[in-house]
């Protein structure tokens, strides 16, 4: 799970077109963060998205979730309004694990969900396991 930090003050400050043109960058830059062709990327709604990496473990997760949270601050897209930088940044959390019989995608999703409340809680601009 991912979350632009301080989005609404986003768009407040810069207006929603602008805010879409945000969102549509860091869309393309986690996209190409994810190196591979069965990686699945996704918004989960407002400024929030969704990475599946399956086959990978807890290591791999982490390199691929600081990539892309680097990878986005590097945009420099500008957001004044930020109460910890002066240029968009993202708060990642991830959970890794082998589904059993009867789970569903909302276990993982509230897992890692967990995770970016915890990066939030932290600090922001940062990835949590």
């Amino acid at each position: 799970m991912i979350d632009i930090d301080y989005f609404k003050k986003y768009n407040d400050c810069y207006g929603h077109q602008a805010g879409d043109r945000c969102l549509i960058a860091v869309a393309d830059t986690i996209k190409e963060s994810c190196k591979r062709p069965f990686d699945i990327v996704g918004r989960y709604g407002g400024e929030e998205f969704i990475v599946v990496l399956s086959d990978t473990d807890s290591e791999g997760s982490a390199l691929v979730a600081e990539r892309i949270r680097k990878n986005i601050y590097n945009l420099k897209i500008k957001h004044e309004e930020s109460m910890i930088d002066n240029y968009i940044s993202v708060s990642a959390g991830f959970y890794c694990g082998v589904p059993n019989e009867g789970d569903t995608m909302e276990v993982f999703i509230e897992k890692a969900d967990e995770k970016l409340y915890n990066a939030k809680k932290y600090g922001r601009n940062r990835v949590e396991n």
